[in-house]
């Protein structure tokens, strides 16, 4: 079956089908080169503006209790309104879903780099989540339509996976360029630049899609799952500043938990569901959401906890720390471009994924072998460099099993539980994980007193490789849960979108 996007202008190299979903090869990959500007756009700010921070703290003088917002608050909208974005791109189409998140993107990024006080910052940045979420699952979901050819398929997801792993790397290397080099308002304005790129890509490439039917939207399906994911992600960032026992954490995590058990009751009972179970009850869908969850709870504690170790132990610059996370980059790029299409035909992708993770295990295990005084390349680098090439292997082969077999109706939100488990697990991660750290900084020092600097670097080396061992067990967890449910059977494609005849 062949693609659904393209422009009348490639008609004799177009073919169409009894469907009518017609495709060029050529264009194929200039629509990949696009939705992959867009995907590194939105990975990008989940990291970047973290090093700019300090420097926009400085600048607009809000206090540090404050400053988390600037984070939570693209957390929050954007992993609470994933799903409905992902039905939205399914009910009105992918082009104009994709094309308005980035126009949204755009705007509230151009806000933001303006911003003269806090309140509009964390405006903007509340605005930035609003429309990733119609951004992301419109991006993946154009993706899933547009390749339905095994092999091509493979490749294109491979690559999108490497993007959609390697970003928060990126992330941390970008920001710290431009906060040296220029100012931390151009982490807002950089963003410009990725959405003017994409967006005239959009325009040209991207077909109308062309519907008979319109479903209603499942407003009581929106609102319980959005108030369940808003109470979930809120309840973990609360966890990390005030503690797991604290009162409006424990509120907002049981309130989170019970509306999601709501919204599943109320999906089996509606006409038009907001997520039909079918997409998640699929065993290749299904274990790809466990393994994209199981790695945004390692891998963006990894980010933090080893951006910490080589600021504060090692001394590294924001720049210096960019550098040294590319080896992983350049690890989970290899892996993805080429491990997905050599791989999974032979082997198939519950192998795949398990090794990838087993890969990442040991990478992480190997971390945990970090001092004080430790070095870079016999310490850091061997386990980047696994955890680039099994994260790589494991992101990108879960990324094309999360929206196998999809019907095109259901493309869009197949693809925002890709990123709601993405984000859901790196709120899990990030919190967890960082309650874990301050226990064992807090134990190291209360047995080694008088606390010392030296003493406090260990402890903080301590709580480092605490951290690392806890995400070593996740992604041995994440293994052996995939390998249980996942079958091990090539990925059906989902199926092309209808669109336009010009």
């Amino acid at each position: 079956m062949t693609t659904a996007l393209e422009k009348e202008v490639t008609a004799p190299a177009a073919t169409e089908d009894k469907a009518g979903r017609r495709g060029s090869h050529a264009l194929r990959w200039w629509v990949l080169a696009v939705l992959g500007v867009a995907q590194l756009m939105v990975v990008l700010d989940a990291t970047v503006v973290n090093i700019a921070l300090p420097h926009a703290q400085a600048d607009l003088g809000f206090s540090n209790g404050d400053r988390q917002w600037v984070i939570t608050g693209y957390a929050l909208a954007f992993g609470s309104l994933l799903l409905l974005g992902g039905r939205l791109s399914d009910l009105f189409g992918r082009r104009t879903t994709f094309i308005t998140g980035l126009i949204g993107f755009a705007v509230a990024s151009a806000i933001g780099g303006a911003a003269g006080n806090f309140e509009v910052l964390v405006g903007s940045r509340v605005a930035q989540g609003v429309f990733a979420a119609l951004l992301a699952p419109a991006a993946l979901s154009l993706l899933t339509v547009t390749f339905t050819e095994p092999a091509e398929r493979a490749k294109a997801f491979g690559i999108f996976g490497a993007i959609a792993g390697a970003g928060g790397a990126l992330g941390l290397l970008l920001g710290g360029a431009l906060t040296e080099w220029a100012s931390w308002r151009w982490v807002m304005y950089v963003n410009l630049v990725f959405a003017a790129i994409a967006l005239v890509g959009a325009i040209l490439l991207l077909a109308k899609h062309t519907a008979t039917t319109r479903p209603k939207l499942d407003l009581p399906g929106t609102l319980t799952v959005t108030a369940a994911l808003f109470g979930i992600v809120y309840g973990f960032s609360h966890a990390e500043s005030d503690g797991w026992t604290n009162g409006v954490t424990l509120a907002f995590l049981l309130g989170g938990a019970a509306l999601l058990g709501v919204f599943v009751w109320l999906e089996q009972r509606v006409a038009h569901p907001l997520l039909p179970l079918r997409v998640v009850l699929d065993r290749t869908r299904g274990a790809s959401y466990v393994a994209v969850f199981t790695i945004g709870i390692g891998m963006f504690a990894m980010f933090l906890f080893l951006t910490y170790y080589m600021q504060q132990q090692l001394g590294y610059s924001p720049i210096r720390t960019g550098v040294a996370f590319l080896p992983m980059v350049a690890g989970m790029v290899a892996a993805s471009t080429t491990v997905p299409a050599l791989l999974i035909p032979r082997v198939g992708p519950k192998v795949t994924v398990v090794t990838g993770f087993l890969l990442a295990t040991l990478g992480m295990a190997l971390l945990t072998r970090i001092g004080v005084d430790t070095g870079y390349a016999s310490h850091i680098l061997p386990s980047l460099l696994l955890m680039g090439l099994g994260l790589g292997m494991a992101m990108s082969t879960a990324f094309s099993g999360a929206t196998a077999g999809v019907e095109h109706a259901d493309a869009g939100v197949a693809s925002a539980m890709v990123n709601t488990s993405q984000q859901v697990g790196g709120s899990i991660g990030t919190a967890l994980l960082s309650t874990l750290a301050a226990t064992s900084f807090n134990d190291y020092v209360a047995g080694h007193v008088p606390p010392s600097p030296r003493v406090l670097a260990e402890a903080a080396v301590q709580s480092y490789t605490t951290t690392f061992w806890w995400a070593a067990a996740i992604f041995v967890v994440g293994a052996v849960v995939t390998g249980l449910i996942m079958p091990n059977k090539v990925p059906v494609p989902a199926e092309g979108e209808p669109v336009l005849a010009h």
